[in-house]
């Protein structure tokens, strides 16, 4: 992220505080408003349990026609029946009554606790308040990050700018996660808003795929969230006309990248971490053996507080590999901490411990490299530390 992020044209942004929260010193509402109409699309959450903001993107997406989002935070507006759903409707209504459209022209995102209906009379004043505030400032930019934001310690925002067809093309992202951080997909909440004219399906296509090398690659404790959400949107406001073939695979390229940088940066902000841990598999059959054995790894407790408590115990990681499901012998495998070969093709190398643990003491950011000969398959999964703070954290989310 830069200090003054470059802002896709065609984009209004705001956040404010509107009652969600107790706390009047933190925002809980914020809106990204599009001058002309987008193609927008969607990933959401695998999860059987569904937020109601969700549902609704779910009904209205792929769509050429988006004009915004509406997001609150600090109540996720999930297992709220029937009244959750006209609750996010309503949100949408009541947005686009604001940004003078049709309401489903306007998403909905919520997070924050489960299980607790919105209070409209408070959400529905600060609609009307926020979308007219929403301006195309890097300022409001960082409003709009900070309103979405829960147990994060900071926004999060990335910006690529790419030359298609003689024109430049930006994309901004914001995202918010800190925590309920597992696959399918893994992000909480993320939003890209482009300036290039993309159709509908093709957005879509963009979408399931940078979720699947970027988003389901981030894991701080496995669990997939009611509200996980990715949206992008593209309004054409850099002109040329519609991205076809090469150009769209460019701008798709760019997507990739925006958010690549937003899932690292959730896997950094993870609740209570201090590390984070990025896993490179590479040699097995497949992709997708890969990806289960650098998802053993990183969701296994014991490996977490290894790096936590800066102990070289590279067994932890190797077994984590064993039970991953994925068929090897030990002589197959060999394992790297940052630079240092602990293991080498199932045998146990010398190593100079105290190297090694000043390693993952002095580095917020660490590595670890496990090694196959059986094929061109890899992988790469970030997560971070299990620290005593993700346990207070999450002790204490409700009371």
């Amino acid at each position: 992220m830069t200090d003054t992020p470059k802002l896709a044209r065609g984009y209004r942004f705001a956040g404010i505080h509107c009652g969600i929260r107790a706390d009047k010193d933190r925002s809980d509402l914020a809106v990204v408003v599009s001058d002309r109409t987008a193609s927008a699309a969607g990933v959401f959450t695998q999860n059987r349990v569904r937020a109601a903001p969700v549902r609704v993107c779910q009904e209205r997406l792929p769509r050429p026609d988006a004009r915004g989002v509406i997001i609150c935070s600090g109540n996720a507006n999930a297992c709220t029946g029937q009244q959750g759903l006209d609750d996010a409707r309503r949100m949408c209504a009541v947005a686009a009554e604001a940004a003078r459209c049709a309401p489903e022209q306007f998403l909905v995102c919520s997070t924050g606790v489960i299980g607790r209906h919105l209070p409209m009379a408070a959400v529905e004043p600060g609609i009307r308040r926020v979308v007219p505030v929403a301006v195309a400032t890097a300022g409001a930019l960082d409003q709009m990050a900070r309103a979405i934001m829960t147990t994060d310690t900071v926004p999060k925002i990335a910006t690529r700018e790419v030359e298609i067809g003689g024109r430049v093309v930006t994309l901004t992202g914001v995202a918010k996660g800190a925590a309920m951080i597992g696959p399918n997909m893994a992000t909480m909440l993320a939003f890209v808003f482009a300036d290039a004219d993309v159709a509908p399906d093709d957005l879509a296509a963009i979408a399931r795929r940078s979720t699947r090398h970027t988003f389901n690659c981030v894991r701080v404790e496995g669990h997939t969230s009611t509200n996980d959400t990715l949206l992008l949107f593209a309004n054409g406001a850099a002109g040329g006309g519609r991205l076809h073939g090469t150009d769209v695979a460019t701008f798709a390229g760019a997507a990739d990248a925006v958010c690549g940088e937003l899932a690292r940066m959730i896997a950094a902000d993870a609740e209570g971490a201090q590390h984070l841990v990025t896993i490179d598999v590479e040699g097995l059959r497949d992709d997708a053996e890969a990806y289960r054995v650098a998802c053993a790894v990183a969701d296994s407790p014991l490996c977490k507080t290894a790096v936590f408590g800066a102990d070289p115990n590279w067994g932890r990681f190797v077994s984590a590999a064993g039970y991953a499901g994925v068929p090897f012998e030990e002589e197959q495998l060999s394992l790297w901490l940052g630079d240092m070969l602990l293991y080498d093709h199932g045998v146990p190398r010398p190593f100079d411990a105290a190297a090694a643990s000043a390693y993952l003491k002095n580095n917020r950011s660490v590595h670890l490299r496990l090694k196959f000969t059986l094929g061109a398959g890899r992988a790469t999964v970030w997560t971070c530390d299990l620290t005593h703070d993700y346990v207070t954290l999450n002790a204490d989310y409700t009371t």
